[in-house]
């Protein structure tokens, strides 16, 4: 790679509002006069006045005219898990027992006297409950993996554009050079966590070619931070839509002058990349031309007490889930991910016929959930996508009860409204799937808090049942396991279980929020996180733990 950034002397700071932006990304890297045209608006629709906004309306997920199946998703998919539940409670309610073992006494450790009950449920339900477990979970892994394969080998051009098959067949004997990278970095009102984000950028084994800060709507020192770290700006105007939005207004300047090889970074503005993040992404890259995206592993900061290590239990066992599927994409994240022009330019073209959105818009900016939104779109047209267990970022943990539960209320709507979107499809069916395993285990926990508290109550004696504490044990063992390379903290609070039950108890009771709004039309947004200034090193401290997940660290 040629032109890297001067780690030493940062170059010179440029603003370019405007059509320039092109030119940043793709011109020669002499030096250059700062440009000051304006970034003009996103494509717009067919039939559209020049100069004038679109007539989409801005947040037509919530609007009253919406997809009545759109709405009613959440609906649904929480009455097929209840049906389910209903289903096998049932199924459990007819091996009613003859006889009920009575309850026995001893003595634990020589001094606890202790009421317990050896009665065990009939083998016939232990063995069709493990059953049922296995079969449902090789059948979804069968389903996708007949899904995968059939998607690599598509040849269809008009349904899948971005197949391997066809994309290799395009690019056979091309050379398109080496791949470069442009980083992208959309940022509102973020001057105190966007000085870290720049610096793990810059400070990346393979560096990208430019860093371009996306000043969207700033009201602080957003701009004056990124030129102070010598990096591009561009300045959105009059931007409504958020993040996609401002995304949207740069990537339709800078997509159709790039190369197949340029790729784009997206990334968001309170992460930090491990060291290895780029250089793994563009190796990957550079051996298979089919690949349109790489995602990244996230794992949550330092900080925010057990709210926060609640989360960065959370991320810690997404991370695993990701590591064991051999990389295969869930959702390309928000917090970074790097793409291929041609994956882009083809949701572009496709929106408003194959996917939805406006023509023209790379990302949908009706969906909450863009990164999610934006990686159905991809599935939808074959796409070939990747997350190594080598490209991880930190990313900021929620703080606050309040701002955790706005974030996961946006998170789930968003998943649940998507997929409303595009429907029931051979590349969706993995993600209804895993909403109904979330209907599922909400009814689930509510109905083990609900049995629990009722035996409590009906009772003056407390009786244990050493095969349902047995049960308990590998349940809690597995906890521990699955955060076992998050240090004792991680450990700890996992073996505690209880306290993790809650938390999960929680995100129910946002799911079931979410299902409620969406059917009742209720209006959802955005609640931006306003940033302080560090306090100490703490994300320096955890990027410097991914890094050595080469030598058997953190992932």
């Amino acid at each position: 790679m040629t032109g890297g950034i001067d780690h030493d002397t940062p170059a010179p700071a440029r603003t370019v509002p405007g059509a320039a932006l092109a030119d940043v990304v793709t011109a020669p890297r002499a030096p250059r006069t700062p440009r000051t045209a304006e970034v003009p608006h996103p494509r717009r629709l067919p039939d559209a006045t020049p100069g004038t906004p679109s007539t989409r309306p801005q947040d037509d997920h919530l609007h009253p005219s919406a997809p009545r199946a759109q709405r009613w998703v959440g609906l649904a998919v929480f009455a097929i898990a209840a049906s389910a539940a209903t289903a096998l409670w049932l199924l459990l309610a007819v091996e009613v027992p003859q006889e009920t073992a009575a309850v026995q006494e001893g003595i634990l450790l020589g001094a606890w006297h202790v009421l317990y009950d050896t009665e065990l449920p009939p083998t016939r339900i232990l063995l069709a409950a493990l059953a049922l477990a296995v079969l449902l979970a090789s059948g979804v892994a069968l389903v996708e993996q007949r899904i995968s394969t059939r998607s690599r080998r598509s040849v269809d051009q008009r349904t899948d554009p971005l197949a391997p098959k066809l994309v290799m067949a395009r690019t056979r004997g091309v050379y398109a050079g080496p791949v470069t990278v442009t980083a992208l970095i959309p940022a509102h009102d973020e001057e105190h966590s966007l000085p870290a984000t720049i610096a793990s950028l810059q400070a990346q084994s393979h560096p990208p070619e430019r860093i371009v800060v996306v000043a969207d709507n700033c009201t602080d020192g957003t701009v004056a931070v990124a030129r102070r770290a010598g990096v591009d700006v561009v300045e959105t105007v009059g931007n409504t839509r958020k993040k996609a939005g401002a995304l949207n207004q740069v990537l339709t300047q800078v997509l159709p002058d790039l190369g197949d090889n340029d790729a784009i970074l997206v990334m968001d503005a309170d992460t930090a990349l491990d060291a290895g993040f780029l250089a793994t992404a563009v190796a990957r890259m550079t051996s298979d031309r089919a690949l349109m995206a790489v995602g990244g592993l996230f794992y949550g900061e330092d900080g925010a007490g057990l709210l926060g290590q609640f989360q960065r239990n959370e991320y810690l066992r997404y991370a695993r889930e990701m590591r064991r599927r051999d990389g295969r994409v869930l959702v390309l994240t928000g917090t970074a991910s790097l793409f291929r022009p041609a994956a882009l330019r083809a949701v572009a073209d496709s929106r408003g016929t194959r996917l939805p959105g406006t023509p023209g818009d790379v990302y949908d900016t009706a969906a909450l959930t863009e990164d999610n939104e934006l990686t159905l779109a991809l599935k939808s047209l074959g796409a070939l996508m990747t997350s190594p267990p080598q490209c991880t970022v930190v990313t900021e943990v929620m703080p606050t009860w309040r701002t955790l539960w706005a974030q996961r209320l946006r998170w789930q709507r968003g998943a649940l409204e998507n997929l409303g979107a595009y429907g029931v499809t051979p590349r969706t069916l993995r993600y209804w799937a895993q909403q109904l395993g979330i209907g599922y285990g909400v009814i689930a926990l509510g109905s083990y808090f609900l049995l629990l508290t009722l035996a409590l109550l009906s009772s003056d004696q407390w009786i244990w049942f050493p095969f349902w504490i047995g049960l308990g044990g590998l349940f809690t063992l597995e906890r521990v396991v699955t955060v076992w390379r998050g240090g004792w903290r991680a450990r700890l609070l996992a073996a505690t279980l209880l306290p993790e039950l809650v938390f999960d108890a929680f995100l129910d009771i946002v799911y079931v929020k979410g299902v409620l709004d969406i059917c009742l039309g209720r209006q959802a947004s955005w609640k931006h996180v306003v940033h302080t200034a560090p306090t100490g090193t703490a994300t320096g401290a955890t990027a410097g733990s991914l890094t050595a997940a080469g030598t058997g660290g953190r992932p």
